[in-house]
């Protein structure tokens, strides 16, 4: 089954469907882990009751974040801000299929935490943001 998930991470990484800017939108937020130096920024559009139409990201780093970062676009188009804001790591990791060690998790989480900290409005994101 691992397999299964590995093949899946690897297609969206090297073709992802959100891959992308969204000019205008709403809700832009970018940021980095230092520990590796992959890179994700998201786009929103955001409806008038609050829910997301059409999202994108774009960014650079392994296929781990690259991956869940289109995966998690994928799953947050129709859902309202609110709903985004009570995503956490097991989401992710449900995106994922696979077990991922603490170095690849933090690859797999950046976009949840680029995405949060865009919706929440913050300067700056935060770990804390994860849970």
């Amino acid at each position: 089954m691992d397999d299964l998930y590995r093949e899946i991470i690897i297609e969206h990484y090297k073709n992802p469907s959100y891959r992308g800017h969204l000019d205008p939108n709403d809700i832009s937020f970018a940021d980095n882990n230092p520990l590796c130096g992959d890179h994700i920024e998201i786009n929103l559009r955001v409806d008038d009751r609050g829910s997301v139409s059409d999202a994108r990201f774009d960014g650079h780093g392994c296929a781990i974040s690259q991956a869940s970062a289109d995966l998690l676009i994928e799953s947050v188009i129709g859902k309202s801000l609110e709903e985004i804001k009570h995503l956490n790591k097991q989401d992710i990791l449900n995106l994922l299929g696979i077990e991922l060690g603490p170095v690849r998790l933090k690859c797999a989480l950046l976009s949840l935490k680029v995405l949060k900290a865009g919706v929440y409005g913050l300067g700056s994101a935060s770990d804390d943001l994860l849970e």
